[in-house]
């Protein structure tokens, strides 16, 4: 245990300048050079020896390398994810958007599902576990994002019920859906960035000057794509719940809002107008 514990505190000391959970990330890439799970290196530390695998990986976080890419795994909703460079790294923030689904969906269920931008699949297969007889698309513009967020479904086990297609948005599509989930690019290109974003695909993160040229797109689209009770949930930026918000209500839906776990404006719930509703079910 004296070998494991003590090759912790080191990793967690060298990891302190560029990391924000130094001893985390020390247990994370410990446990994947073991090949086991972080609980079970928890458990097991008395019967364990540290690999020589581990000095590489400390030497990519040192980096800046994030881990989930170190590992090519990442934890989201219910769900554990592969990660590549290809895709972003599903965060705890974006959950937000599953949690206002839930509360929307509350005594029901969705039936169909649209995940715009899916990158690794993260909002669609974390829908598709809440909500097992779903059944949904994810459309991405990036092909090696399609091909990790179709690998995921598959190892999942949820091939049969998501479909993965190569778009612009939503260009092209037909069809209407009880469930849209969004997140799109929405950092100003000016944005000073530090930490893993550096690492992560440039497509994915900036949306122009303001950060607001992705919205400006799918606004537009959004009320033909939902249906009467459904529920659209769009990830914005900490600042931008009113100046999105306005490209919405500009195209005749209801807006409102929910936090993250830091209590920072993260999710937009957008569903058709009281009135559009009624003339639609009436």
């Amino acid at each position: 245990m004296a070998e494991v514990a003590d090759r912790l505190r080191a990793a967690t000391a060298a990891l302190g300048g560029v990391s924000g959970t130094p001893r985390l990330d020390a247990e994370l890439l410990l446990a994947h050079a073991l090949g086991m799970a972080r609980h079970e290196l928890l458990l097991r530390q008395r019967d364990l020896s540290v690999p020589a695998a581990f000095d590489g990986l400390i030497g990519r976080r040192l980096t800046g390398e994030p881990v989930a890419y170190i590992t090519g795994t990442r934890d989201f909703w219910t769900i554990s994810l592969q990660v590549t460079p290809d895709v972003l790294i599903p965060r705890p923030d974006s959950e937000t958007l599953i949690e206002a689904a839930v509360e929307h969906f509350a005594g029901r269920a969705p039936e169909t599902i649209l995940d715009l931008g899916t990158g690794s699949g993260a909002l669609l297969l974390a829908a598709l576990d809440q909500w097992r007889q779903a059944r949904g698309l994810g459309v991405d513009i990036s092909p090696g994002a399609l091909a990790v967020a179709a690998d995921n479904a598959a190892r999942l086990g949820f091939s049969d019920r998501a479909a993965f297609r190569m778009g612009d948005w939503a260009d092209g599509i037909g069809e209407n859906f009880d469930l849209i989930l969004i997140n799109p690019p929405y950092i100003a290109r000016s944005a000073p960035l530090s930490g893993d974003v550096l690492h992560e695909p440039e497509g994915a993160l900036f949306a122009g000057a303001e950060g607001y040229d992705d919205y400006r797109r799918i606004a537009p689209q959004l009320p033909r794509l939902l249906r009467p009770d459904g529920l659209a949930a769009v990830e914005i930026g900490f600042d931008q719940r009113e100046g999105v918000s306005a490209l919405f209500t500009a195209q005749g839906l209801e807006v409102g809002v929910r936090h993250d776990l830091a209590g920072h404006d993260r999710c937009l719930a957008v569903r058709a107008c009281p009135s559009v509703r009624q003339d639609l079910q009436g």
